[in-house]
């Protein structure tokens, strides 16, 4: 008899082994980091984040605050070929490409928004096995599409056997009946010719009257609740009348006239004022995208490797870099002006680049150098207004706005000469209250009055973190000043009094308290067999050697960690 229990799934050699990751927290560059020196449009984003590091740790150190709010996640991994690129080491054995996608994508599900969707693009070499990780991770229901988009743009008269000239975009929803989905405008330059107006910021659009229209829904006696009047520009009353003179209704009602009162245009005719609304291209029902994207709709390889040149004329172009009209497609599928999209293989910076032309939020991780040497400079001319290629022009972007620059923080244990888990020395009092918050699931939230309040997790519930040995006085003042309507742990080096002596004081010690919680020391979760290698590698024993334990305290009290003094 056949064991019940079994189910269809993909299988690989260390499937079941997940890394346990250090939840870091980011540290910004001010160096690196760039804005506008003025606002150019009222929407400016200037809260857009590039982070230079292993993506693994990136986005597990992003999990705490950005679960559930990622719109859109666009990502260009290495396609395991067999053949390094000059920016990434990608020959990577399959099983071991498999293990480290998943666990990236399992992350990355974790940040979408219940509304989001993640497009990754893949060739042949591991499409197929891709998709099914996929519906293992997402949801084989959550499957939206594969887009077959023609890289090329000619054929290779020198392959063996097939000349390939395409790739593919797996699509996948968090939740596929809640899914947010733009349909794709018509139209020669990509708008229908009925868009016969432009606002202020380039948009077409076309007016529809804001009267019902049609059938027995545009009567007052069929809608009642939409018959009240609104007020024209000259302070007159006008109600809804339908063509006969009679009483109709609106399409909205108040509370929609409110919210979309800027989508209102009130036009001065024979009969007096009348209501208008205006259908944006970039909103309206259009064409749903098809399945099959050729390069002249949005640019091929060697678009994209021209787009680079023009940026960066003296420098080698980036080995894969996709053309940006690609990326527009899917963001104006995925996505509204504001909402959140991630690359956490940032690349050349194209996704980066895209977004924030299409007045969208951006976050990109890169681990390669070229996070500073490209990245950077190409989001800088953006910035700028100093990209005229790509979808300069579609999207009428004039510049502004601007990003922050983050570096991963290092890991916050090291060992010591006698191979002792101890606190980096690269960590100031501020660091290590905020990494402390982080690893115990505590918002970082440190009050500027209260010393005892750096993060919290409910409106009654605080941590506290200090490299202080707390005696039990110490304790009782505090115990005391906290109060029976609040609780507070206390993370410190060592304490001397019972651990229960407190009922609304929660007692732990640095770093015993998260020593087993995660890997610690480990800085590359790359794409590099190398580091996988390491990975396999049986992990360091959290405690230290017996002969080199010295004698504990009467709690279990720890010596003052090095590098760090005082309170925080």
């Amino acid at each position: 008899m056949a064991n019940r229990k079994t189910k269809l799934e993909l299988t690989w050699i260390g499937k079941d082994s997940r890394p346990k990751l250090e939840s870091r927290i980011l540290l910004e560059d001010p160096a690196l980091s760039y804005h506008a020196s003025h606002r150019v449009e009222e929407e400016d984003i200037f809260s857009n984040r590039l982070i230079h590091g292993d993506n693994l740790l990136a986005l597990k150190a992003l999990e705490q605050e950005f679960s559930g709010c990622v719109q859109c996640v666009v990502i260009d991994p290495p396609y395991n070929t067999g053949a390094a690129f000059e920016h990434y080491d990608d020959g990577v054995e399959h099983s071991i490409w498999l293990g480290l996608m998943r666990d990236r994508l399992e992350l990355l599900k974790e940040l979408l928004a219940p509304t989001g969707s993640i497009w990754i693009t893949i060739d042949d070499t591991e499409a197929h096995y891709l998709k099914v990780m996929c519906d293992e991770v997402f949801g084989r229901q959550s499957f939206l599409g594969n887009v077959i988009w023609e890289k090329a743009d000619s054929p290779r008269m020198d392959a063996e056997y097939f000349s390939v000239r395409h790739d593919h975009v797996l699509a996948y929803a968090k939740d596929r009946s809640s899914t947010r989905w733009n349909r794709l405008v018509i139209g020669e330059d990509g708008v229908a010719g009925h868009y016969d107006k432009t606002d202020d910021k380039g948009r077409r659009y076309y007016l529809k009257p804001l009267r019902a229209m049609g059938g027995q829904g545009d009567s007052r006696a069929a809608r009642p609740t939409l018959y009240f009047p609104l007020t024209a520009p000259d302070g007159t009353q006008v109600l809804p009348r339908r063509q006969d003179g009679t009483d109709g209704a609106w399409r909205w009602n108040p509370k929609k006239i409110h919210q979309e009162h800027d989508r209102i245009d009130w036009i001065s005719g024979r009969n007096g004022w009348n209501p208008y609304y205006r259908i944006y291209a970039d909103t309206s029902d259009g064409r749903p995208p098809e399945t099959v994207w050729p390069h002249e709709e949005v640019g091929s390889n060697r678009t994209s490797k021209a787009e680079i040149k023009a940026l960066f004329p003296d420098q080698t172009p980036f080995g894969t870099p996709k053309p940006e009209r690609l990326i527009q497609r899917i963001i104006s599928i995925a996505t509204d002006p504001g909402d959140l999209v991630l690359d956490s293989f940032a690349g050349s910076g194209t996704t980066g680049a895209v977004a924030h032309k299409m007045r969208r939020q951006w976050i990109m991780v890169e681990l390669g150098d070229h996070a500073v040497t490209h990245v950077a400079p190409r989001l800088q001319k953006v910035i700028d207004g100093q990209d005229p290629g790509g979808v300069t022009d579609a999207t009428d972007w004039k510049g502004g706005g601007g990003f922050r620059f983050y570096r991963l923080a290092p890991s916050l244990l090291e060992k010591d000469k006698w191979s002792q888990w101890v606190v980096s020395r690269k960590y100031n009092a501020a660091m290590l209250a905020e990494a402390v918050c982080k690893l115990h699931g505590f918002r970082y939230d440190p009050s500027p009055t209260v010393f005892w309040q750096h993060g919290r997790s409910t409106e009654r519930d605080y941590i506290y973190v200090t490299t202080q040995t707390l005696l039990h006085e110490q304790l009782a003042a505090l115990s005391e000043e906290v109060g029976p309507e609040r609780t507070l742990l206390v993370v410190c080096s060592a304490f001397r009094t019972k651990r229960d002596a407190f009922p609304n004081l929660t007692i732990k010690k640095i770093p015993a308290s998260v020593l087993t919680s995660c890997e610690w020391g480990r800085d590359d979760y790359s794409l590099n067999v190398a580091n996988v290698m390491r990975a396999e590698e049986p992990p360091p024993s959290a405690r230290p050697p017996a002969a080199k334990r010295g004698k504990k305290a009467e709690n279990g009290a720890q010596p003052r960690l090095p590098g760090l003094g005082g309170d925080t």
